[in-house]
């Protein structure tokens, strides 16, 4: 079968590789099937000229798949009714962590055929299969689809336990020149960058998070360090940005693979996300040795108790001792901050700004965000439990409508207290970073005019 799938444009100017699909796209080469990329990403094509191509081009399957921002929200709709629009309209698929939780609303807004729940891979090529041989899709696992105006929803296929079995990703079918141009904390200009999962994933619930599938499933250190020799051999790459939800799982597997990068002695960069409750000195030397630069951590508060409400599993005397392990390592730490989870104040926000502050080492520009109770997610729930939200459409259409803006208040604050404490705290904590870069520039400038620094390159930066 001939198979066509999206990589939507999500109005960046260099976008991340398309893990997700890539994978989808290995694995239904493998069981025999003609796979085509349309990269609107890469080319910024408006939605119209999805219609156009399909209607030029014929294909069997037309798949996408979204996760559940308010801005990928309304592309997939843009991008359905292009699907929907073509003269040869093929089977629409849809996947991803946006429509797994809530199949029904997502036909109703993109009169898609099929939706995918939960991971892909052996669902895509069972569901092929199925359209190959005219057989009913109530025998496929994994999948949702419309039937008499209902929503049917099939029983989940169970989780590709070893994901080492997996092909790698089609890199072949994409255009990798261009997504190596991402830049990350720390890379130079000469390095190109590129994204790997060393998992799938998490161990813990936040309250707050929505993951397809529970658990967490860890590659092989040996298949890792395999993909990263293709990929440096193959396209040059000398710095891999680990996408997966949770590198630092354990201190064990932590170690594991830093010990096979340095026996592989493969001489990269690379970064992950962490966990401070992981973050000691000795796993984080030998992390620095691995060739780690940047570890992004969770911290969501800087507040017990708030921690405590989120299920996180971390504490605030676990944060400091982290952070200040990861810099003493020589490694910059990525702060996440959000703000609104049940139980949040003024003072609480206060707290979070206050540790930011102290401990930004300033390789990445950050504020407070807002927490968003996704679809699937424990909040998700409980919003509408307490009559604070009445389902998807209400989350989609009324409320979620900017990440950076309140979707639902759990506080005792007003909106507009709310709006306006978010408005201050970010005011501190952007002041800070560029006091810091001018004072970065005005050293340069003294270095250039005071001392003749003749590798003074320009202040113009794009």
């Amino acid at each position: 079968m001939k198979i066509l799938l999206v990589v939507y444009d999500n109005d960046s100017y260099i976008h991340w590789f398309p893990i997700g699909l890539g994978y989808i796209a290995s694995v239904l080469e493998k069981a025999g099937h003609e796979v085509a990329i349309y990269s609107q990403d890469y080319h910024h094509y408006k939605d119209e000229h999805l219609t156009w191509y399909l209607d030029n081009n014929r294909f069997d399957v037309v798949g996408v798949n979204i996760i559940g921002g308010y801005y990928q929200y309304k592309k997939i709709i843009k991008i359905s009714e292009a699907i929907n629009k073509s003269k040869q309209r093929p089977l629409y698929v849809l996947g991803g962590h946006g429509p797994s939780p809530e199949p029904a609303f997502y036909f109703k807004k993109t009169g898609a055929d099929v939706i995918v729940i939960g991971e892909g891979e052996i669902t895509a090529v069972n569901l092929l299969k199925a359209i190959e041989n005219r057989t009913s899709l109530k025998n496929v696992d994994g999948i949702a689809f419309m039937e008499n105006a209902k929503c049917v929803v099939n029983k989940r296929t169970p989780l590709v336990e070893n994901i080492d079995e997996l092909p790698f990703p089609a890199f072949h079918l994409f255009p990798v020149e261009y997504y190596r141009l991402l830049r990350m904390p720390h890379v130079e200009n000469h390095e190109f960058v590129f994204p790997a999962l060393s998992g799938r994933g998490c161990p813990y619930k936040c309250n707050f998070c929505y993951r397809m599938d529970d658990g967490i499933r860890i590659r092989d250190s040996k298949s890792i360090v395999e993909e990263i020799k293709f990929l440096k051999k193959q396209y040059d790459i000398g710095y891999i940005a680990f996408a997966d939800e949770l590198l630092m799982s354990s201190k064990k597997r932590t170690v594991d693979l830093c010990e096979e990068f340095i026996r592989a002695d493969l001489k990269i960069k690379w970064d992950c996300n962490g966990r401070l409750n992981h973050a000691v000195p000795e796993v984080l030397q030998l992390m620095k040795k691995a060739g780690c630069v940047f570890v992004n951590y969770g911290i969501e508060s800087f507040d017990d108790r708030i921690l405590k409400n989120m299920n996180k599993v971390l504490n605030t005397e676990q944060i400091v001792k982290g952070i200040e392990a990861t810099l003493s390592a020589g490694i910059s730490p990525g702060y996440n901050i959000i703000f609104g989870n049940i139980g949040e104040n003024r003072e609480t926000l206060q707290r979070g700004v206050e540790f930011l502050l102290k401990y930004d080492d300033h390789s990445q520009l950050r504020t407070i965000r807002p927490v968003t109770p996704y679809p699937g997610s424990g909040l998700y729930y409980h919003a509408i439990e307490k009559g604070l939200l009445n389902d998807a459409e209400d989350f989609y259409e009324n409320k979620h409508l900017n990440s950076d803006l309140m979707s639902i208040n759990f506080t005792d604050l007003t909106d507009d207290e709310f709006h306006a404490s978010l408005l201050e705290a970010n005011k501190a904590l952007l002041a800070n970073y560029f006091k810091h870069k001018a004072a970065q520039e005005i050293k340069k400038a003294e270095d250039l005019y005071l001392k003749k620094n003749t590798g003074f390159r320009g202040f113009r930066q794009s």
